[in-house]
């Protein structure tokens, strides 16, 4: 199946200067794992739950903190057209469990691992 037809069709972002206990809570309030870190209208990072997690063990405070400063800064996506199978594998193959989805060059949403696995149970 085409990741098109699996994604999640909003992109839920923070600023790259956004302090992390807002970056938490937007987290908690869209019911999401990760944003995408926008400077502007560029996607410069993707921050996740397990950043966020990193980020308190090391000691940052969450008040003074920015997105910019924990996120993961080596994007990968997923293209809509691609086949669910392959970006899954890829998913594993990196250790990741969110990838933002392109279409046309714009992100038009994430994929998460959950989605990939939902389809999977529901085709079994």
């Amino acid at each position: 199946m085409r990741i098109g037809n699996v994604y999640r069709p909003v992109v839920f972002g923070c600023r790259a200067d956004e302090r992390l206990s807002e970056v938490a809570r937007r987290m908690v309030e869209k019911k999401v794992g990760a944003l995408a870190v926008l400077e502007g209208d560029q996607v410069t990072g993707i921050i996740t739950e397990r950043d966020l997690v990193a980020a308190m063990a090391g000691s940052a405070d969450p008040a003074s903190t920015s997105a910019a400063a924990c996120a993961s800064t080596e994007v990968k996506t997923a293209g809509a057209e691609e086949d669910s199978r392959e970006v899954a594998r890829r998913m594993l193959d990196a250790g990741i469990r969110h990838l933002p989805v392109e279409q046309d060059g714009r992100m038009v949403g994430m994929v998460s691992m959950r989605d990939l696995l939902a389809l999977e149970t529901w085709a079994s």
